[in-house]
C-alpha cells in the first residue's frame, strides 16, 4: 500500500478542526501536517504571496483579492468560520459613544482596511444607516495580505505601535473594529446598541452568517495531488457534519457550491462598493476551479 500524501495545512483551533487535529477522521490516502500559526491571519500573506501551505484557512476578502490578482490559490466551497459582526464596532465609553448614524467624518481604527470583519461592519453601516465608506476616515495598522492591492484614498496608516484599544483610550480614534481580540473591559461599548437584534434580523433575511474564513488549496497542490485535495475536502465535510450544532439556526460553517453561490455573490458586491476589488468577479470565476477539481460536492 502506498503512503498517504501529506498536505501542509493551517487551520485555526475550532470545533471543526479539533477532530481533524486529533486524527479522529483519517484516510489511507491523505494526511494533514498541521502547522500552528497564531493568530491564524498570520498565515494569510504567506499563503497568497508564496503558496506556503497546501491547504490553508483564509479570510474571504483576501481569497477574493487573491483570485482577482491571479494568485495561485483555489477557493474550496468550505466556510470554517463565520460570525455576526455588528458588535465588533466599539468605542470608549468615557469619551462618549458616537451614534452609528453620526459616524460620518469620524476616525475608525481597524487592523487592515482589507480585514474581513471591517468589510462586514462597513457593509452593515451602509445597509443600516446609509453611510458610504468614503464618509469615514479609516486608520489602519497593516496593509493587505495581497501585495498588489492599494488602499483607497479614505484610508490612512496609523503612526506608532499603540493598540487600537489604547488609541481609543487616548482619544486618537473615535471607534475601532476588532474581532477575536475584542476587549472585555466594560469601558468599551458597542457603537451599534441593538447589534444582536439587527444581526438576527439579517440572518432571517439572508439565511447565512457573515462569512469570515474559508479554505483554499494551493494551485500547485491541486495540480500535483488532485485526489489528495479531494480527499482532504471530504474529511473537512465529515468533521463539519460531526461537529455541527443541531437545529436550523445560525451556523458558523457552510459547505457546498449551491449553499455558497448567494453568499459569495453578496460579498463580491460588498467588496466592489468598498473599493476592495480591482474588478467585478463572477461567482463561477471564484468557485469554478474548485468545481473542476471536486466535481459535484
Amino acid at each position: 500500500m502506498s503512503e498517504p500524501v501529506i498536505l501542509r495545512t493551517v487551520l485555526a483551533d475550532s470545533p471543526l478542526s479539533a477532530p481533524l487535529k486529533r486524527g479522529e477522521f483519517a484516510s489511507a490516502s491523505v494526511s494533514f501536517a498541521f502547522e500552528e500559526v497564531k493568530p491564524v491571519h498570520r498565515a494569510f500573506a504567506p499563503m497568497v504571496r508564496r503558496a506556503a501551505y497546501d491547504l490553508s484557512e483564509l479570510a474571504i476578502v483576501t481569497a477574493l483579492q487573491a483570485i482577482a490578482y491571479g494568485r495561485p490559490v483555489v477557493l474550496l466551497p468550505a466556510v470554517v468560520a463565520s460570525r455576526f459582526q455588528r458588535g465588533c464596532l466599539i468605542a470608549y465609553r468615557p469619551h462618549g459613544v458616537p451614534a452609528p448614524e453620526r459616524l460620518a467624518d469620524k476616525r475608525i481604527g481597524v487592523r487592515a482596511y482589507t480585514q474581513t470583519t471591517g468589510m462586514w461592519v462597513r457593509a452593515h453601516l451602509a445597509e443600516d444607516y446609509g453611510l458610504p465608506v468614503e464618509r469615514m476616515r479609516w486608520l489602519t495598522r497593516e496593509g493587505a495580505h495581497v501585495e498588489e492591492f492599494a488602499d483607497p484614498a479614505c484610508v490612512e496608516p496609523l503612526d506608532g505601535n499603540a493598540s487600537l484599544p489604547d488609541l481609543l483610550r487616548e482619544g486618537s480614534i473615535d471607534a475601532a473594529i476588532l474581532g477575536n481580540d475584542l476587549p472585555r473591559d466594560e469601558a468599551f461599548a458597542p457603537v451599534i446598541p441593538d447589534a444582536a437584534v439587527r444581526d438576527r434580523d439579517w440572518w432571517d433575511r439572508h439565511g447565512f452568517m457573515p462569512i469570515n474564513h474559508m479554505v483554499v488549496a494551493s494551485a500547485d497542490a491541486c495540480r500535483r495531488e488532485p485526489a489528495a485535495v479531494r480527499e482532504a475536502y471530504r474529511l473537512l465535510r465529515r468533521a463539519d457534519e460531526a461537529t455541527r450544532a443541531p437545529g436550523s439556526g445560525p451556523q458558523p460553517t457552510m459547505f457546498g457550491f449551491d449553499a455558497l453561490r448567494g453568499p459569495i455573490g453578496f460579498v463580491i458586491d460588498a467588496c466592489l462598493r468598498q473599493g476592495l476589488l480591482p474588478r467585478r468577479l463572477t461567482v463561477e470565476e471564484v468557485l469554478g476551479p474548485a468545481r473542476e477539481l471536486l466535481g459535484h460536492d
